[in-house]
């Protein structure tokens, strides 16, 4: 099974294995972007979030071998990204009886042409970017939501439980995930994205009270281990260091934007020195930056609504 590693993440030294999971519980992320994570429990299984489009074949490959014979049941979204969910196509078409998952929002906007275009236009991108030979095709047609979730839904795999949890702030379909008995939190983008040991990303595209809501409801939940998008594991003594440092970030970015603006900047100016400010090119590893300046479009419009 291939797995993707970059030394862009490695914050807390060769010791620390963010892919460290509970027996029945695997990466098989086979590609750039988001990670695909599969939960077996005694009667059920789970895969969720996909990644990328242009990994989708090697996704299956890693499902089939970590299936090892059983039947995929759920594919379970954690919000509409291209990076979280472009490979749920193939996906779909290697597991058709498979049931998909996701947030009313998801389930609405799926479907629709200008949706499935932006995703097959940043689809081809990251092709292009990560994998400039590859022949795979590029596919949206099978992207859409089986059964819509919500907040305090349950979904049990038998000796294992998923408690959804709607997280809006980075989209308005963001969910997170409790596992119990576990009691591991798989968090959404709306409570951030750790880049460094002593910095988190707030991809804030969708309102600064949805955030600081989504981080209340899961700091609340006091899990014992985190599950971070894009990074894996947390040390489970670092969770508390964690969400503090999201809440300083969202604030140190507000303020920031705020002198930005009471300068009389326009917003695309603003939209510029952001960019200046927070892209780096160790970002590839994640994504494209036209991806990053699409988000980062969005990230300045809601945190300059909020002040």
């Amino acid at each position: 099974m291939k797995k993707v590693e970059t030394d862009f993440y490695h914050c807390f030294g060769k010791e620390h294995d963010r892919f460290a999971f509970p027996k029945g519980i695997r990466q098989v992320t086979a590609g750039h972007g988001g990670e695909a994570i599969l939960v077996t429990g005694s009667e059920k299984t789970a895969l969720l979030d996909c990644g990328m489009a242009y990994c989708g074949p090697r996704l299956v490959e890693n499902l089939r071998e970590a299936l090892a014979g059983r039947q995929l049941d759920y594919v379970i979204l954690s919000h509409s990204h291209y990076d979280h969910i472009g490979a749920l196509p193939y996906v779909r078409k290697a597991y058709p009886k498979a049931v998909t998952l996701g947030a009313a929002h998801a389930a609405k906007i799926l479907p629709r042409p200008g949706a499935r275009e932006l995703m097959k236009e940043l689809g081809e991108k990251a092709k292009e970017q990560y994998e400039p030979d590859s022949s795979v095709e590029i596919i949206t047609d099978l992207l859409s939501v089986d059964q819509v979730i919500g907040e305090g839904d349950k979904i049990s795999l038998g000796d294992r439980t998923f408690e959804v949890i709607e997280t809006k702030g980075h989209t308005d379909c963001s969910l997170s995930f409790l596992l119990e008995p576990d009691s591991i939190l798989f968090t959404s983008e709306s409570t951030g994205i750790l880049e460094r040991l002593d910095y988190v990303h707030t991809p804030i595209l969708k309102g600064y009270e949805n955030a600081m809501e989504s981080l209340k409801k899961c700091r609340s939940r006091k899990a014992k281990r985190l599950v971070l998008p894009h990074f894996g594991l947390l040390p489970e003594d670092f969770n508390e260091t964690y969400w503090d440092l999201y809440e300083k970030e969202v604030e140190d970015k507000r303020e920031y934007l705020e002198g930005l603006a009471r300068e009389g900047l326009p917003e695309e100016e603003i939209l510029q020195k952001y960019a200046k400010k927070y892209w780096d090119a160790a970002k590839t590893e994640e994504q494209p930056y036209e991806a990053f300046m699409l988000n980062s479009k969005y990230i300045v419009k809601a945190l300059l609504e909020s002040l």
